[in-house]
């Protein structure tokens, strides 16, 4: 079964992704241009009807199997990439869920370890960790010198979903991450020193990540309703403000990118309300900060951000 989340130090991987969605599916293929910029040779989009995927991560995803795959096939063969078999793949985001997780304790052995980080997973997610397919990532250990870790977690049941369509495909999905994550590899992939801001919209709500030295240290999944975003969105920055002082660094330094995705914020206003909680002048990178030129401005980075953010992986 494919992993949700590598370390993202194996030494291969496609250069064809796909991003799934409720309503919608999108393909790219990259490549790397001249000065380290990345090209999308293929991409293309699909419509799919809104109940063929309904994202969640404690119920049934796919109402019809044949279906999706069906769609997809005819994705591919519209990007002219029937033939290709390998991919990487995004999740929706109300699909999975991830948490980074603290030890309070010290362990005293590995066994003891996995006992505790299975109570915090089983007490963090609201299910046994025999029904979930768990990836974990250690982080630096906080001020205080406990351990950390970067859990990402779906159900057996439902990840068993997206494999049959796969598996109708004659398709391997090597790498499969939620959305965010993917989205996460161009302020990753591109150097970024400092701390960066991740927030990515969906249908329900939002997810916030903000990442030091391209390691996460805040992550909240947030849904809620449309007119309270801005006050959610405000309250995680004041936590991330006082975060910052807590663990002494640099009071002068600001984030050194922001990326915003989705449909659920304005770019301007999500730049607004960093700088007037934050201080200071940043603004939403836009896909020439980050070093990829699309096609064509009919192509919306939010469609294609979190596959192609996989596929960069590759080059």
């Amino acid at each position: 079964m494919p992993k949700l989340l590598s370390k993202l130090v194996k030494p291969w991987y496609p250069s064809t992704a796909i991003g799934l969605e409720k309503g919608t599916a999108s393909l790219v293929d990259l490549d790397r241009g001249r000065g380290n910029v990345c090209n999308l040779r293929r991409a293309a989009t699909i419509e799919l009807p809104p109940s063929l995927i309904r994202p969640s991560f404690d119920e049934s995803n796919i109402s019809n199997s044949s279906e999706l795959a069906a769609a997809l096939s005819e994705l591919a063969i519209s990007a002219g990439l029937q033939r290709q078999k390998r991919w990487s793949v995004t999740l929706p985001e109300a699909t999975t869920r991830a948490q980074i997780l603290t030890l309070e304790s010290r362990a005293g052995s590995q066994s003891e370890l996995e006992e505790m980080l299975a109570w915090k997973i089983d007490r963090g997610f609201g299910v046994p960790t025999n029904e979930l397919s768990l990836s974990r990532e250690e982080l630096p250990k906080d001020a205080q010198g406990r351990a950390r870790y970067f859990v990402v977690a779906t159900r057996v049941d439902v990840l068993a979903e997206y494999e049959a369509v796969f598996t109708l495909l004659g398709w391997r999905a090597g790498l499969i991450l939620p959305r965010h994550l993917g989205e996460a590899q161009w302020l990753k992939g591109n150097g970024f020193k400092g701390d960066t801001l991740l927030v990515s919209s969906y249908g329900e709500g939002f997810t916030a990540v903000v990442f030091r030295n391209q390691l996460p240290l805040i992550l909240r999944s947030i849904r809620c309703e449309p007119q309270e975003r801005e006050d959610e969105l405000y309250r995680l920055l004041m936590f991330y403000r006082d975060r910052r002082a807590t663990d002494g660094a640099e009071t002068g330094r600001l984030l050194s990118g922001l990326l915003v995705t989705g449909d659920g914020f304005s770019r301007a206003r999500v730049a607004e309300i960093v700088n007037e909680t934050l201080g200071g002048d940043v603004r939403p990178l836009e896909p020439d900060d980050l070093g990829l030129r699309l096609p064509s401005h009919e192509l919306s980075f939010d469609t294609i951000a979190a596959p192609a953010g996989l596929a960069m992986l590759s080059l």
